[in-house]
């Protein structure tokens, strides 16, 4: 496919990685494994093998782009989806990991939350899962228009100084770019574990800063 791509339009500069499925849904002992399996299959090694066709070229170039369509599900435990959560979870961290690796050669790698946009997918979801039927009786979905806005401001270069970082269309990403320096200090939009020594070390260090005059 790729080599096929760069025949007809020449070097890959741009890759978004976009095909998902969520199925098997239900609780995890109850579904197939090899159709639970098929979902890593589908929403992590596909990126990876793209991925991995178009890095040696962009990486030769020292230029280039790749966007990985994942979810919020990455972000948290959500019940009878743990196939869909796993994968996404996992994709996020490969983008991160691609990220370290290739800073030295300036290629930047992005994953993002489209939103809850209506997809083929959503509308299968949402005759086994309540709460996605109660998202869209709520009228809580985005346009596509949204997502591929995203997509196309960080295709832009605009926030390559956030490589590895973890962009949704619930928030300004403009904004975030912005204030990259507080972002990289405090490692935000990241997977990451906090720890309580930590939490309690940055708590007693804002209590030292405070003024005596503070509340």
């Amino acid at each position: 496919m790729v080599r096929q791509v760069e025949e007809t339009l020449g070097h890959v500069s741009l890759l978004v990685n976009n095909a998902g499925t969520v199925d098997p849904i239900g609780p995890f002992w109850q579904n197939d494994p090899d159709h639970w399996w098929q979902c890593q299959e589908v929403n992590l090694r596909g990126p990876m093998l793209c991925s991995r066709e178009v890095l040696p070229g962009m990486v030769t170039r020292k230029n280039g782009r790749i966007i990985n369509v994942a979810s919020g599900a990455g972000c948290q435990a959500i019940p009878e989806m743990s196939a869909y959560v796993t994968s996404k979870t996992a994709l996020i961290r490969f983008s991160e990991q691609l990220a370290v690796e290739l800073q030295p050669y300036g290629v930047s790698v992005f994953s993002i939350h489209p939103g809850g946009v209506h997809t083929a997918m959503v509308e299968e979801a949402r005759k086994k899962l309540p709460f996605i039927q109660d998202l869209l009786d709520a009228g809580k979905v985005v346009t596509p228009d949204l997502a591929a806005d995203l997509v196309v401001f960080l295709a832009s270069g605009k926030a390559d100084a956030l490589s590895g970082r973890f962009f949704s269309v619930d928030e300004d990403a403009n904004d975030i770019v912005q204030r990259a320096s507080d972002v990289c200090e405090n490692n935000l939009y990241l997977l990451s574990m906090r720890k309580l020594h930590e939490r309690l070390a940055a708590w007693e260090t804002a209590l030292a800063n405070r003024s005596p005059q503070s509340p």
